[in-house]
């Protein structure tokens, strides 16, 4: 059974279920760190900050940080550490793609998801999900 660091159980955490995509990039920050500033890590946080950069009227920050989050992510298999990243590229490539192309069709923010695979990972995410309502 894999285990999950639990720092990354609350990025994923604060991505789908708090949609805080500052604290994303704070736990995230600190996992990358830790880990030895692994690529992948720094993918994942890219594009949680290109989404808050989004929320904020950041335009030009939003499709800095998808560009390079998604650079990052190519390198990596369909699915890793628990989750389709696959499916985390495909929606990130059409939101940066509707991102350029904002000026002449622009939409309001929406959230995407990281579809959790690992059943283990998404019963740690829920159950910090769980602690954080109590």
């Amino acid at each position: 059974m894999p285990v999950f660091d639990r720092l990354y159980i609350q990025f994923l955490y604060y991505f789908n279920e708090k949609r805080d995509y500052y604290e994303c990039h704070e736990v995230m920050e600190e996992l990358w760190l830790e880990e030895g500033r692994s690529p992948l890590y720094q993918g994942l946080l890219q594009i949680a900050v290109g989404l808050y950069h989004f929320q904020g009227d950041n335009l030009g920050g939003a499709v800095k940080l998808m560009e390079a989050g998604l650079e990052k992510l190519s390198a990596y298999p369909h699915s890793c550490l628990g989750i389709n990243l696959e499916l985390l590229r495909v929606e990130s490539g059409n939101y940066l793609r509707k991102l350029k192309q904002y000026d002449e069709a622009p939409f309001s923010f929406y959230p995407i998801q990281v579809l959790i695979i690992d059943s283990e990972l998404e019963r740690q995410v829920q159950m910090l999900k769980l602690a954080a309502s109590e």
